[in-house]
């Protein structure tokens, strides 16, 4: 007989908790208008955009605070300003160029005109054409400006939200998230390499989860178990903040070769070698042992170090089925040529059709498949137990448990 999927009133989470899944999370449209409520415009931070996107006053990104469109923009002060990309007349995108630099926003409908702050400074035929028609008396354009966001940023890292009330961003981060965050943002300037823009269909939290599943690591990526960049046996940990909303999987680097751990890991290929080994050369830069560090920062950024590579991905929600994920790959403006060399040909590990990244593209679309057929049945979370504690191996899902026992806290499911 075919599964059919939950009614409203059917939905309850498994009683085993956050061990289990509903798989009717990842497909069902009210809980996903929901998660754009209560936790893209709640009290959190989202990533909108690296200071050096708004290098000098009037210089302005288009991005995406889970599927709304907003407009980033350094105003002639100097400040970072945020506002949605609707205009408070009749509800126009006013913005429709990714990047670029102006003194105002006009919208191309009726001309209502912003300043980069966000204020209405500007309405076609206000007062009327020959003492006929216009606005009315009560109009004041002080009650009329672009839906405004707070903004903070650190380290060249700008955040936005739509919560007037949300936490400082030092806050919200933590003190053990804070530390990994300033190993890459140390406060040198930072500048932009490139993007890439993907689009896959699947469920935003299943990307979210593949960067908090160290497990998969070690079985689903033939580059990362064969040259031991990122598996099983290497030294490693996961590690999260007091809510479990953010985490890290931390990974130090071994070596090709065979181990006695190797035999669950069927991706290892003994005989795979580079054409050029130079894609695999990293450098130490940062301090410690880490080679990886892999950071979810609830709910819309991964901060990616992957040796010498660097990049910020963005997720950006598309309606329950699909999600895009925005690559800004950068390095600090004071690298020498050979680094910057050394970080883009690292790259093509990564980004839709990276070697490593194509990996995960294509079993997400494989997941929401399968889930779409069976919205009543649970995903299994138990790898490592049924706790949400640090772990000091990759071997656990305890980072999943973690994100979902939040995530029901905060969705109220």
């Amino acid at each position: 007989m075919d599964e059919m999927a939950p009614s409203a009133t059917d939905r309850r989470w498994s009683e085993e908790g956050y061990s289990r899944v509903p798989y009717w999370l990842y497909t069902d449209q009210d809980i996903y208008d929901r998660e754009q409520g209560l936790i893209f415009q709640g009290p959190f931070w989202s990533y909108v955009a690296l200071s050096a996107e708004l290098a000098e006053p009037g210089d302005f990104k288009r991005t995406f605070i889970g599927d709304r469109s907003v407009v980033i923009v350094r105003d002639q002060d100097g400040e970072i300003r945020g506002f949605e990309n609707r205009c408070a007349h009749r509800g126009v995108q006013f913005c429709r160029t990714h990047r670029g630099t102006t003194k105002d926003f006009m919208c191309p409908y009726h001309q209502w005109t912003y300043d980069l702050q966000g204020n209405l400074i500007g309405v076609p035929f206000r007062r009327g054409v020959k003492r006929q028609g216009g606005m009315p008396a009560d109009f004041d354009p002080k009650n009329h400006g672009l839906r405004k966001l707070r903004t903070a940023e650190r380290h060249g890292v700008v955040f936005a939200s739509f919560d007037p009330a949300v936490p400082p961003l030092e806050a919200y981060l933590g003190e053990a998230m804070l530390g990994y965050f300033d190993r890459v943002f140390d406060g040198r300037k930072l500048k932009v390499l490139g993007y890439q823009r993907q689009r896959t269909p699947a469920n935003w939290k299943l990307m979210f989860e593949n960067i908090k599943d160290p497990y998969h690591a070690s079985l689903l990526h033939v580059f990362l178990v064969t040259f031991g960049l990122f598996r099983a046996d290497n030294e490693s940990s996961v590690e999260m903040d007091a809510t479990g909303r953010h985490a890290v999987l931390v990974s130090r680097k071994g070596e090709q070769k065979k181990t006695e751990d190797l035999s669950d890991m069927k991706s290892f290929r003994e005989a795979l070698q580079l054409n050029d080994p130079r894609l695999l050369d990293p450098v130490r830069e940062f301090p410690g042992t880490a080679t990886v560090v892999m950071q979810t920062l609830w709910p819309n950024l991964i901060v990616q170090q992957q040796s010498n590579t660097l990049a910020m991905r963005q997720l950006v929600t598309r309606g329950p089925n699909a999600f895009d994920l925005i690559w800004t790959y950068f390095a600090y403006a004071d690298d020498e040529e050979a680094m910057v060399t050394r970080r883009l040909r690292q790259a093509n590990l990564m980004g839709p059709a990276g070697y490593v990244s194509l990996d995960d593209s294509e079993v997400m679309e494989f997941s929401q498949v399968g889930i779409a057929q069976a919205p009543q049945a649970s995903g299994v979370v138990e790898m490592g137990g049924h706790d949400t504690e640090d772990t000091p191996h990759m071997v656990t899902e305890s980072a999943i448990r973690a994100f979902y026992k939040y995530y029901r806290e905060i969705m109220g499911v």
